[in-house]
C-alpha cells in the first residue's frame, strides 16, 4: 500500500483527484456526451469559484484574517458589471465581436477597479483595528456583509437583475453529440489566464517571494526590514479585485442576480479555501475544480444530494487531510 501511495505521489498525488472523480463519473453517467457537457460545466464553475476564493486564501493564509465579508466584493462586482453591461447593451447585441469584447472588458475593468478601491477601504477601516482577534474579525466582517447587502438593496433595489451576455458568447458549440456553452469555455479560459498570472507573480517575482515568505514566517520578513503591512494592503486589494471579477463572471454565468448573491457564495468560497489549504493558490484551484465537478456530477446523478455535495466533499477531504489538499500554512 505504501508503495502504491508513493507511486501516486510521484505522478501527481492529490492533483490527480479531479481526474479520478471525472473517471468515476464517466462510468456512473454512462452517456459520453452528457459527461463531457457536465465536465466542461464543472471546470467553468470551478474556475469562477477560484477567482472568488483565491484572494481569500491568500488573505487568510498571509494575514490570518477571517474575512466573512469577502463575498460582499463578489456581490458588488456582479452588480457593477451588470450595470455597465446594461448601459452597453447595444454593443453586446452588435454583430461586431470587437464591440462585444469592448463591452465585456469595460464591465470587468469597472468591477476590478471597484474591488481595488473597496478592498483598500475595507482593510484600512474595518480589518486593521481587529488584527489578531478572530472573534471580532468574524463579528465585524459579518456585519460588513450585512451592510453591503443593504447598500446593494438601496442602490439597485430588491428585484432580480437580468445580466445580458455578449452576442458572440451566446449559444453552444456542437462537437458531434456534445453541446458546450460558449460562455463556459470563456469562463474556463479566463480563469486559467488569471491562475497562470498569479502563479507567475508568486513564483517568479520579488513581490511573490515576499508574499510566500510572509505566509511561512511573517516575523522573519519584518526582521529583514520589509514593510509587511504595505504588502498586506496590496494583497487585500488584489484579493478583493479578484472576488469582484469572479462576481462579474458569475453574473454572466447565471444571467439573473439578486442582492443575496454574496451570502450564497460565502459558504462555497470558504469550503474551497478549506479544501485546498490555507495560503495556497494551487490548492485553491484544486479545491475549486473539485467543488465544480462534484456539484455538476452529483446534481445530474442524485439531484436531492446536490445542495449537500459541497459539505460532503469537504468532510471527506478533511477526514483524509485535515490541513487541506495543498496547504501553504497549517
Amino acid at each position: 500500500m505504501d508503495r502504491f501511495l508513493t507511486a501516486i505521489d510521484r505522478i501527481g498525488g492529490v492533483n490527480l483527484l479531479p481526474l479520478a472523480v471525472a473517471f468515476v463519473a464517466f462510468f456512473l453517467i454512462g452517456v459520453p456526451s452528457s459527461w463531457v457537457t457536465l465536465t466542461v460545466a464543472g471546470l467553468a464553475m470551478g474556475m469562477m469559484i477560484f477567482l472568488m476564493a483565491s484572494g481569500l486564501s491568500l488573505v487568510f493564509g498571509l494575514m490570518d484574517v477571517l474575512n466573512f465579508g469577502h463575498s460582499a466584493f463578489v456581490s458588488f462586482g456582479a452588480f457593477v458589471a451588470a450595470s455597465v453591461l446594461g448601459w452597453l447593451a447595444g454593443w453586446l447585441g452588435s454583430e461586431s465581436v470587437a464591440l462585444n469584447a469592448a463591452a465585456i472588458f469595460l464591465a470587468f475593468l469597472a468591477a476590478i477597479a471597484f474591488g481595488l478601491a473597496a478592498g483598500w477601504f475595507f482593510e484600512a477601516v474595518i480589518i486593521k483595528p481587529v488584527y489578531h482577534d478572530h472573534l471580532r474579525q468574524i463579528l465585524i466582517t459579518m456585519g460588513a456583509l450585512i451592510v453591503a447587502e443593504q447598500m446593494i438593496l438601496a442602490i439597485w433595489g430588491g428585484t432580480p437583475i437580468t445580466v445580458p451576455r455578449a452576442n458572440f458568447l451566446e449559444g453552444s458549440v456542437l462537437i458531434g453529440d456534445v453541446a458546450i456553452e460558449k460562455y463556459r469555455v470563456f469562463a474556463f479560459l479566463l480563469g486559467l489566464v488569471v491562475y497562470l498570472a498569479l502563479k507567475f507573480t508568486l513564483n517568479r517575482t520579488r513581490i511573490g517571494l515576499l508574499i510566500r515568505a510572509g505566509v511561512e514566517n511573517r516575523e522573519m520578513v519584518e526582521a529583514l526590514g520589509f514593510r509587511i503591512d504595505r504588502l498586506f494592503i496590496a494583497v487585500f486589494m488584489v484579493g478583493s479585485a479578484l472576488a469582484a471579477l469572479g462576481g462579474a463572471m458569475w453574473a454572466g454565468y447565471e444571467t439573473l442576480i439578486t442582492p443575496a448573491l454574496g451570502a450564497e457564495m460565502m459558504i462555497v468560497v470558504f469550503i474551497v479555501v478549506i479544501i485546498g489549504g490555507l495560503g495556497s493558490i494551487e490548492g485553491t484551484l484544486l479545491g475549486a475544480i473539485m467543488v465544480g465537478l462534484v456539484a455538476n456530477y452529483v446534481g445530474f446523478l442524485a439531484p436531492k444530494l446536490a445542495l449537500a455535495s459541497n459539505m460532503i466533499l469537504m468532510m471527506v477531504i478533511l477526514l483524509w487531510r485535515p490541513n487541506g489538499l495543498r496547504p501553504a500554512v497549517k
